[in-house]
């Protein structure tokens, strides 16, 4: 059973699929990492990481895959004989009880399912994820995995999808260099919309936004949660959400899907 301070989609998927998404409360982590750090990678100690990921599989009531994310695009298929730590930044499942699982802490996790509950699916998506290599980022190769198991075409299939988006930094924190920017338009000209200029000749970027764009020009237009609203922000949460760009050491926090 989640707990009350994590965050629950609130979309019209089928009851077989559930969806959660943790806070940084509820664990045993100390320092900057207090309370309920998920992240492996972060020099916090092991025993308190690993006493924290118990809690969270017992929370969801079933089994948490916690990838080696790269901030690329990359893709794994997770079945019961799946480990943690496969290098990518996305993943997706048919079975049940396998918890497709993104840590985060400022990055953006997308939670991905169909009307049926027969799949489902989850990526990573820091702007390196997100923007990709031509266009092709870490949605587009989850997606490019899901839809021939939800439908004969990529159009009926689209339109059968439910998207979840979890907090992530929000646009008037995220300042990038004329790099970011300039990668989004390579693909999409008109992601100059989700750009406002900051101080310095840098620029504020709406990280949401953009990935709603990018589900967009897949057909994908059910989308629920962030909004880019300030309560979605995580650096301006900081009793609630674990934040990389705040705080430089920092912990993780988790969204995951799984079928029940």
């Amino acid at each position: 059973m989640e707990p009350d301070h994590w965050l629950v989609p609130d979309w019209p998927a089928p009851t077989r699929v559930r969806a959660a998404c943790s806070t940084r409360s509820g664990g045993v982590s100390a320092g900057s990492y207090a309370s309920f750090n998920l992240g492996d990678h972060v020099a916090d100690e092991p025993a308190a990481v690993a006493e924290n990921r118990r809690r969270f599989a017992a929370a969801l009531g079933a089994r948490p895959v916690f990838l080696q994310q790269v901030h690329g695009t990359g893709v794994v298929r997770l079945d019961r004989g799946s480990r943690d730590g496969a290098a990518a930044d996305a993943c997706w499942t048919g079975e049940e009880g396998i918890a497709c699982t993104i840590m985060v802490a400022d990055c953006l996790p997308v939670l991905m399912t169909d009307r049926q509950g027969r799949v489902v699916g989850a990526a990573h998506c820091g702007w390196r994820g997100l923007a990709g290599v031509d266009g092709t980022g870490a949605l587009e190769t989850l997606w490019s995995s899901l839809w021939p198991r939800v439908a004969s075409s990529e159009g009926a299939a689209a339109r059968d999808m439910l998207v979840w988006l979890g907090p992530c930094i929000g646009p008037a924190a995220f300042e990038v260099g004329a790099d970011v920017k300039a990668a989004f338009e390579a693909a999409q000209p008109d992601a100059a919309r989700r750009f406002e200029q900051s101080a310095g000749g840098k620029w504020l970027a709406d990280l949401p936004g953009l990935a709603r764009d990018r589900l967009q020009a897949l057909g994908l237009v059910h989308a629920w949660g962030n909004d880019g609203s300030a309560a979605w922000c995580t650096v301006g949460n900081p009793s609630r959400f674990f934040s990389h760009r705040r705080d430089r050491v920092s912990g993780r926090f988790a969204a995951a899907i799984w079928l029940a």
